[in-house]
């Protein structure tokens, strides 16, 4: 209802009209009142009301005024003589008419002395919740006979069988001749003015009441609601149609919307179109005098339009736009779940996204469709990252599908002239009783692993799952482990080959976890080092490290300690900061402190780095070359490193007396860093002959088992202060 009256006053405010004037509205309004005195007036002051009425011509006088109780016997008098000589009043009376619920407005009828001089017509009205009369009729029965309506008696309708007919509030009520009830009485209008006219008499001040809610104007006298009704009947006899035609085409474009062919196309624009005349059809029917209530129609045509419009984002959050394809969360669906999965991946498709537009790339994966497709599949499912999935019945041949389906690939498509190639290979995944999204991780992870090992597809193993649930754990967990101890240090000691003193060792990160015991560095570190995780550890390293060295320097021992360095972390600004206040707050002297660079790890921003290298270098810190003859071996790069050291990787120094080209490289190792002014040191000493060769090539220092293996900082100390005490001795 609200909105119905909302919408009808919006319709109303786009075809304003004026009223006709042939009805002239007398108001006892705030001025009258003021000048004549408190309402009620005797009734003598009423009816020279009357007299000055009749002598100014008019047609009817209406006294909007019900007249149902006597006032003195003069009093009275005066005004039935006052009705008797103009012969043309006619008086209010009202009908029995119900409202709300069981409420009826009692009947009420001007007193018989004043009924006899007066016509008299019903002003019985029924508003609704928002004090609003919106309907009225043409006649009431009043003790048996049929009464008019001030509207239809205003209007000059007569023995017209009675029915009900909506107000039409589009004529402005401000344009009804209104004259204040004072002026009528001291005769304050122009002559003629009233002439052939009807005349309503009325109240008309807020403090009299009967003011009721005119749509689009605000509250006004009841009598302006009259007037208008009968400004009404003099355009035409309004009827109503209901909410009918509006619910029946609502349902008629429900039914197009949902039963059309193409739904995508029709329903949208079925449910645009009945919303549109729903709109704007009233406009078109009140011109010709008849009106509809549209709501419950928009009501349906909105409820059926927020339904489709979700079942076509559900729909369409189940396919992937390029192609059409039902996508991943389809496949959840489709009650196919139970059977083996097999997903082809793109490994290329970043770089055909990048370099087709999103024409071509549609182009371009139609026909990865149309090969995928071969042998009338009609399951085939697209992720959003180059992957295509599919259900096979278990046991099916497989392996033979996608050797061929793979051969199909060997040639590439054609996109807008260019011949673009698509790398593919396939996962296949068995794991039934685990969930869809589980599932296709593991097939994607088979078609990495056949990516890298050069196969066309491979078979998930079930039993790798528990390595891959600890590989996707391991940075988490060691995040943990270093807060909660687990990660600890040993330290391998470097001997000064010529002097045959132990002058420091390089600290290396263990990790002892308490349930799958020690983990290898090289599972740890490396993980941490490509997943961007190596801050926390190397500044865990570097603070035990650092502790160390100075504890043991405190003791009067030359001792210098090493530690790895990721080439990630020269890029990271305050890691000159961190490493010189760690320094002061141990007491190490910065030469004590050597980083080593793994020479296998490029430098993500040279600039930086270098200039990071630089200011370590700087401040004390000896720079080392780790792993020396493994990777970026080229001189430009032994150049630009400011390093004071160079470590010969132990592969080349374990192999040196079995393979004459690991021999010669260390030879020309050594030979090259001295001539650079650096020193060497040689990893991977593991016997006495292996160290007497490198004594005999120059080298500097050796490192490995030969000379020790890692161990504690306290077995560490104490095996440092025995061979001080033999040297003293």
């Amino acid at each position: 209802m609200p909105l119905e009256v909302y919408l009808k006053a919006a319709r109303n405010a786009t075809h304003v009209t004026n009223a006709s004037g042939d009805v002239v509205f007398v108001g006892i309004d705030d001025k009258s009142i003021s000048e004549v005195g408190s309402w009620p007036w005797k009734r003598s002051t009423q009816a020279r009301l009357i007299e000055q009425a009749s002598k100014a011509g008019a047609k009817s006088i209406h006294l909007d005024i019900v007249y149902d109780g006597p006032s003195t016997r003069s009093e009275d008098a005066k005004f039935s003589e006052a009705l008797k000589q103009s012969g043309r009043v006619v008086l209010a009376d009202r009908h029995l008419l119900g409202t709300w619920g069981n409420f009826k407005q009692p009947e009420t009828r001007p007193l018989p002395q004043f009924r006899k001089h007066a016509r008299t017509a019903s002003i019985s009205t029924v508003y609704d919740f928002g004090g609003i009369i919106w309907n009225t009729s043409l006649s009431g029965e009043i003790d048996g006979k049929e009464v008019p309506t001030f509207a239809a008696s205003l209007a000059d309708i007569r023995g017209v069988p009675n029915r009900q007919f909506w107000i039409d509030y589009s004529i402005n009520p401000e344009s009804i001749p209104f004259l204040p009830a004072a002026d009528l009485l001291n005769g304050r209008f122009a002559a003629g003015s009233f002439t052939g006219k009807h005349l309503v008499i009325g109240l008309d001040a807020d403090q009299l009441g009967d003011r009721f809610w005119i749509p689009g104007w605000g509250k006004m006298a009841g009598a302006n609601v009259q007037i208008l009704a009968a400004e009404t009947l003099k355009r035409g006899m309004p009827s109503s149609l209901g909410a009918a035609p509006g619910m029946i085409l609502a349902f008629l474009a429900a039914l197009v919307a949902t039963l059309a062919t193409r739904p995508r196309r029709i329903a949208p624009l079925a449910l645009a179109l009945a919303f549109l005349i729903l709109l704007a059809g009233p406009l078109v029917l009140e011109h010709f005098y008849l009106s509809a209530e549209v709501v419950p129609g928009l009501l349906l045509v909105s409820i059926v339009s927020g339904r489709l419009s979700y079942l076509r984002y559900k729909s369409r959050a189940r396919v992937h736009e390029q192609t059409g394809l039902p996508n991943f969360a389809a496949l959840r669906t489709s009650g196919k779940i139970d059977r083996a999965l097999v997903l082809a991946k793109i490994h290329n498709h970043a770089e055909i996204s990048s370099s087709l537009s999103e024409a071509e790339q549609q182009d371009a994966y139609r026909q990865v469709v149309a090969r995928l497709s071969a042998g009338d599949r009609n399951d085939l499912h697209q992720g959003d990252d180059g992957t295509f999935a599919w259900t096979v019945a278990n046991g099916a041949p497989i392996g033979n599908h996608l050797e061929a389906l793979h051969a199909m690939f060997r040639s590439p498509v054609q996109v807008a002239g260019r011949q673009i190639d698509v790398a593919l290979t396939f996962g296949v995944e068995l794991g039934v009783s685990r969930t869809l999204p589980n599932r296709i991780g593991s097939a994607v992870l088979a078609a990495d692993e056949a990516w890298s090992e050069g196969l066309r597809w491979k078979l998930h193993d079930p039993a790798r799952q528990e390595e891959v649930n600890w590989r996707v754990s391991l940075l988490g967990e060691l995040d943990q482990a270093i807060d909660q101890g687990e990660v600890w240090l040993a330290y391998q000691p470097q001997l000064d080959i010529k002097s045959g003193r132990i002058i420091g060792a390089e600290a290396l990160a263990r990790w002892t976890h308490p349930l799958k015991g020690p983990i290898s560095p090289s599972e740890f570190v490396a993980a941490a080092e490509t997943n961007g995780r190596i801050g926390k550890l190397t500044d865990f390293v570097l603070d035990r490290a650092i502790s160390s060295g100075a504890a043991i320097n405190r003791r009067r021992i030359d001792f210098q300690v090493a530690v790895n360095l990721s080439a990630r972390l020269l890029i990271d600004r305050e890691l000159y900061a961190r490493i010189e206040t760690m320094l002061s707050a141990h007491g190490l002297p910065p030469s004590r402190l050597t980083l080593e660079l793994t020479e296998t790890a490029s430098l993500q921003d040279a600039d930086s780095g270098l200039a990071s290298l630089c200011a370590l270098r700087d401040l004390g810190v000896r720079i080392a070359i780790d792993d020396y003859g493994t990777g970026l071996s080229t001189l430009d790069y032994l150049k630009k490193i400011p390093a004071s050291e160079i470590k010969i990787d132990q592969s080349f120094v374990k192999s040196m007396r079995v393979n004459r080209s690991d021999l010669i490289m260390v030879q020309s190792t050594i030979a090259l860093a001295h001539s650079l002014g650096r020193s060497v040191v040689a990893e991977g000493v593991e016997d006495q002959q292996c160290l007497d060769e490198l004594s005999q090539m120059g080298c500097d220092v050796a490192q490995g088992f030969a000379i020790g293996r890692p161990m504690g900082v306290r077995e560490l100390v104490q095996r440092l202060q025995i061979r001080t005490a033999r040297r003293a001795a």
